[in-house]
């Protein structure tokens, strides 16, 4: 055997992996929670269906609560999404799979923080957030490079934390005509 084939049952270093998630992986309670319990194994779209998804839990559970408590959230969230993403990054060597949609939801949670409990905010939120995801401007891009369980995650915290920007920037100038 040369030393650059891979002995039975071993897989290839991580670069070279092609592996991705299947739904028989959610049997697995990382891959169950990294892939929205299995949002991300419906077609067409899984990053939409995770936000949807996200934007959803948001509504029922976090819309009215104070600013602290959604901050806490996102930041309890953003946390436990880059641990469970580096394990299962490392483990499972895959990047950002298409079926991992924790990031997602992380990232519409971003989007709408501080918004007024309203499903046109929630809308709007949820749209400019898939927007940037789908755009990828600089610096979602760049964050999209990052390696690692960080870089599934960070490039969807950039991208709702533009959704934020333009999201508040737009309610401060209704504010400010009077509306």
């Amino acid at each position: 055997m040369s030393s650059t084939t891979p002995a039975a049952g071993n897989k290839p270093p991580a670069e070279l992996a092609g592996d991705s998630l299947a739904l028989r992986d959610a049997r697995s309670p990382a891959v169950l929670l990294a892939t929205g319990l299995g949002a991300g194994f419906l077609p067409w779209m899984p990053g939409t269906w995770g936000a949807l998804l996200g934007a959803l839990v948001w509504w029922f559970t976090f819309a009215d609560a104070t600013a602290a408590a959604q901050l806490g959230a996102v930041a309890a969230l953003a946390a436990f999404s880059h641990l469970l993403l580096s394990g299962l990054c490392a483990r499972r060597r895959v990047g950002d799979d298409p079926a991992i949609v924790i990031d997602e939801v992380c990232g519409v949670w971003v989007a709408l923080l501080f918004m007024p409990q309203s499903l046109a905010a929630l809308a709007v939120g949820f749209a400019l957030f898939r927007f940037f995801d789908i755009a990828k401007p600089w610096p979602v891009s760049w964050g999209e490079r990052v390696p690692g369980g960080l870089g599934v995650l960070l490039d969807d915290l950039i991208a709702g934390a533009l959704a934020l920007a333009v999201l508040q920037g737009g309610l401060w100038v209704v504010r400010l005509m009077g509306g």
